[in-house]
């Protein structure tokens, strides 16, 4: 039996119950990660949303608000093994992949060189802080997003499904960092803003976190069943009105294109490239199975919209001498196409 038809073999035949059963196991997870983090149940939709599209997610918030916390438990809930990064601007590359080192091997007392692998050797990743390390630092993380393998003295080395990048960025404090060239900023299928809890959430935090029990997480998934449910996300139908949609929300973004609109080519710099497109109609894919949905709608892909193309939509000088930002241009732009 060949890799892929081993996934396959890890849910039920029909597509329809095995959307079924992940739209439960979705629901356990919610469940799980509500025993240790409290409130934030849209960045937990949008972090699953990423992992079933085999995506990768930037997290934006303030210090304090449970970022790292939140990817450490949901590596928890899946049985994947876990690292940690923490930037900062000593690191180099070498500690993010892994490099040789010479060893005894023992036979004559002759030296070999050994590969010592990374952190990044891990089904689940955390960069923490990821704009405090330099550009070349930053750039290590490159290829093992896109490509899933790391290249050293040489030497490519695969990383093993699933792989899944998550990095926290404070949008404070931006005295001494790097900030994530564009580059790097398309390799994250998902830019997810984690806000402040209400009032009643943050009670509840001063209850929960300050006494001496805290709730341990069971493991709902290993890495085949993630792997398996990654490949039915990828078979969810989707209309061809949504492609039409995508291509031309996206589209609109650009500036120098005819088909955006004036207030758009007056603001922004530079707009959402093909990847765009191929986030919208995987997340739109990715949602409705978590939902229990067999089909993407436009609900969908207009839900995970501003997660997509928040980071690929660059404002000018314009836009924020008036206040416009990122967020309330792709607002503007899917309230004019409901118009249209």
């Amino acid at each position: 039996m060949d890799l892929q038809n081993s996934f396959a073999a890890q849910l039920p035949p029909d597509d329809v119950a095995a959307i079924d059963e992940l739209g439960k196991t979705y629901q356990a997870f919610r469940t799980e990660l509500a025993k240790i983090i409290i409130g934030q149940e849209e960045v937990i939709e949008q972090l699953a949303i990423c992992l079933f599209a085999r995506g990768h997610a930037l997290l934006m918030g303030v210090p304090g608000l449970a970022k790292t916390l939140l990817i450490s438990s949901v590596a928890q809930t899946f049985d994947l093994s876990f690292n940690r990064i923490q930037f900062t601007p000593d690191l180099m590359p070498a500690d993010i992949t892994g490099t040789d080192i010479i060893q005894e091997s023992g036979v004559g007392g002759r030296r070999e060189f050994e590969f010592i692998k990374g952190p990044v050797f891990a089904n689940i990743v955390l960069a923490d802080e990821i704009n405090r390390a330099p550009a070349k630092t930053q750039s290590a993380m490159l290829e093992a997003m896109q490509e899933n393998k790391v290249t050293v003295l040489g030497k490519t080395y695969t990383l093993q499904p699933p792989f899944f990048v998550l990095a926290t960025q404070n949008p404070i404090e931006q005295e001494g960092t790097y900030p994530l060239p564009e580059a790097q900023l398309d390799r994250f299928m998902f830019l997810i803003e984690v806000g402040y809890p209400s009032a009643e959430e943050e009670k509840r935090i001063a209850r929960e976190t300050t006494g001496t029990a805290r709730a341990t997480l069971n493991h709902l998934l290993d890495g085949e069943k993630v792997l398996a449910f990654q490949q039915l996300v990828r078979r969810v139908p989707v209309p061809e009105h949504l492609y039409e949609y995508a291509v031309t929300l996206v589209r609109k973004t650009r500036p120098d294109q005819p088909e955006s609109p004036q207030w758009l080519k007056d603001t922004v710099g530079w707009g959402a490239g093909p990847r765009a497109v191929q986030y919208l109609i995987l997340g739109a894919k990715s949602r409705a199975a978590l939902r229990g949905n067999y089909m993407a709608s436009l609900e969908d892909l207009e839900a995970v919209a501003p997660s997509v193309l928040n980071h690929r939509v660059i404002t000018n000088f314009s836009a924020e001498s008036q206040g416009m930002t990122s967020k309330k241009i792709i607002q503007r732009l899917i309230s004019e196409m409901h118009e249209d």
